[in-house]
């Protein structure tokens, strides 16, 4: 994955040209809806439902003032940035935006997941982790927290930040699999601290303190996501991690990785 080149970014707050801020919320989010639908036309009103859920009787005059000053702000971050923005007229008119994958944070991101599974389920696990590693840079923190609190930019961000977790899980994976566990544990509890409903990072947390030999370790943790699931959830022990659960009672590290394989083989 390529390092240059990097115009718009809207994994965490929204940048232009990797340290541009554009101060006004609505701006900020025309630009993200146009940068998530980039190289396709968002009409007027449709980009009007994004922006309010109960939109304004002034909402189209609205939207055609805030994209006046937001090409502004686009020149000011780069000139002739502001010719990327597209008009389109007639019965369906709204804009577009104009900028190639390899531009915006997003599309190299899920490029790179994409390779990475691939990578992992073909079982080269070194290239998997060199792939994610890169890609998780590109979070400089969860998306959609400086955008309106509509219900469209809350599923996407749902739905991004969920990207995020899964990402992160094949990472996890992959260093599993490679017998890269130094520091590991810690860096899963992390993930768990933000998505702690998440099964699978219970279970690759049980499967690294298995492996290095911590049995006890891995039993205490498999204590937590079942109190958790319950207490929380009121469900069982997931079955992942109750076969995890097995592989620690019986101190079988190559069973516990043997079962990271087990799942890594699906993800592609």
């Amino acid at each position: 994955m390529r390092g240059g080149g990097m115009l718009f970014s809207i994994l965490g707050p929204l940048r232009v040209q990797g340290k541009i801020e554009i101060c006004s919320p609505v701006r900020r989010a025309i630009l993200t809806s146009l940068l998530l639908r980039a190289g396709q036309p968002v009409v007027i009103t449709e980009m009007a439902e994004l922006l309010w859920d109960a939109p304004p009787t002034s909402a189209a005059a609205n939207i055609r003032s805030h994209l006046t000053g937001l090409r502004r702000d686009l020149e000011k971050a780069g000139a002739g940035l502001s010719r990327r923005i597209t008009t389109y007229r007639g019965g369906q008119s709204g804009y577009g935006l104009q900028a190639a994958p390899d531009e915006i944070d997003l599309s190299r991101f899920t490029q790179a997941s994409r390779h990475a599974r691939s990578l992992l389920s073909r079982g080269d696990a070194e290239s998997a982790i060199t792939t994610l590693e890169q890609a998780m840079v590109l979070w400089r923190g969860p998306f959609g927290q400086d955008l309106p609190a509509t219900r469209w930019f809350h599923a996407h961000a749902a739905g991004l930040n969920r990207a995020r977790f899964d990402a992160y899980q094949t990472l996890f994976t992959a260093c599993v699999l490679a017998n890269r566990t130094e520091m590991l544990a810690y860096r899963i509890e992390s993930v768990i601290a933000d998505a702690p409903y998440r099964q699978r990072l219970w279970e690759l947390l049980a499967a690294v303190h298995c492996i290095d030999g911590d049995a006890a370790g891995a039993l205490i943790v498999i204590k937590r996501c079942q109190a958790l699931f319950a207490d929380d959830l009121g469900l069982d022990l997931p079955p992942d991690v109750e076969a995890m659960r097995h592989a620690a009672l019986s101190w079988d590290s190559d069973q516990a990785r043997r079962l990271v394989a087990t799942r890594a083989a699906a993800l592609d």
